[in-house]
């Protein structure tokens, strides 16, 4: 089984460094600096205060890595259509390309049935690049929870999590995904084959859609903003309009909005990615996390007051840090 991870930065990088420990046949697509050590001294991940390097196979150009039986692409939403052309030799007749990309995935409405079955998503795959250049067949989901950073160019320092949710558009329990959950879990890593996996977007999304915006407005960290009553009043208006498009669309949530809130202030003193990608200077990931969710609010006919709102304002907050648009 070849693997590709395209994308190591720190989530690609450690899910890569995993394999590799437990001898996978895995190969990573990274540039820069981060791609120069690991290049010149292998990846080095530190875990529980422990710190081990790997040797791995690692280019910036697809080419030199050829065809793969899956590509697990793990950038942020709005880097993948501008490479999906640069990632074709990648792929041959059977590469299954896994998902691991925040907010709401282009493949969204794939084997979803009903009136809305093969609707494509703007916000997520502007000119449908990635549903034409990828094909929607060939996608696997995944909902990634860990937490890692790259700590210094060619190391890769692991936070918390190891789960990997895995799921079929159409929610079975196909070959490709149980085989790729085995490696996965051979490495570590937890990487359950879930029926509805799009319960578990939903979930996660919660958070995203409203937590990041706000702290990357106010630059507070999620123990503030999920306590602040008036951060606190428009993440849950926020969540609650969210709810209302999932339920429309079929999602079951396991648990109400006030739990999801409290969960983020128990994380506490966190800075969110959208607010550490502002105060980086990297490109913030708004459309992905907040204008998707807008998005469906009009396919499904919701209205998303609030969300129309904290989108307008984040999308001028990134527009004027040049880093949005």
């Amino acid at each position: 089984m070849k693997i590709c991870i395209f994308g190591a930065g720190a989530i690609g990088g450690y899910m890569g460094a995993k394999l590799a420990q437990a001898g996978a046949d895995v190969s990573l697509v990274a540039r820069g600096p981060h791609l120069a050590a690991m290049q010149a001294n292998g990846l080095t991940l530190i875990e529980e205060n422990a710190r081990s390097t790997v040797p791995v196979t690692v280019s910036e150009d697809p080419n030199d890595l050829g065809p793969q039986d899956y590509v697990i692409v793990t950038l942020k939403a709005h880097s993948v259509p501008p490479v999906v052309d640069k990632m074709q030799p990648l792929i041959g007749p059977d590469t299954t390309i896994v998902s691991g990309v925040n907010g709401v995935p282009w493949w969204y409405f794939h084997k979803i049935g009903g009136d809305l079955e093969g609707t494509r998503l703007a916000t997520v795959d502007p000119g449908d690049v990635q549903w034409n250049g990828f094909g929607p067949d060939r996608v696997l989901g995944c909902v990634v929870y860990p937490a890692a950073e790259v700590s210094e160019p060619g190391v890769v320092k692991h936070i918390e999590g190891n789960r990997f949710s895995l799921g079929e558009p159409d929610g079975t329990k196909s070959d490709r995904a149980l085989a790729l959950s085995k490696a996965l879990s051979a490495a570590g890593l937890k990487a359950p084959v879930r029926p509805k996996l799009r319960d578990e977007i939903w979930v996660k999304l919660w958070g995203n859609l409203s937590f990041n915006p706000i702290s990357a407005l106010t630059h507070a960290t999620l123990d503030v903003l999920c306590t602040d009553p008036g951060t606190r009043s428009v993440a849950r208006n926020m969540m609650v309009e969210a709810q209302q498009i999932a339920e429309k669309l079929g999602v079951k949530f396991p648990i109400d909005v006030d739990r999801r809130i409290q969960g983020g202030a128990d994380v506490g003193a966190h800075r969110t990615s959208m607010l550490q990608d502002l105060d980086a200077g990297r490109p913030m990931e708004i459309d992905a996390l907040v204008g998707s969710v807008q998005e469906l609010g009009r396919v499904t006919g919701t209205p998303t007051p609030t969300i129309d709102t904290v989108f307008s304002l984040i999308q001028l907050r990134g527009r004027v840090a040049g880093l949005y648009g």
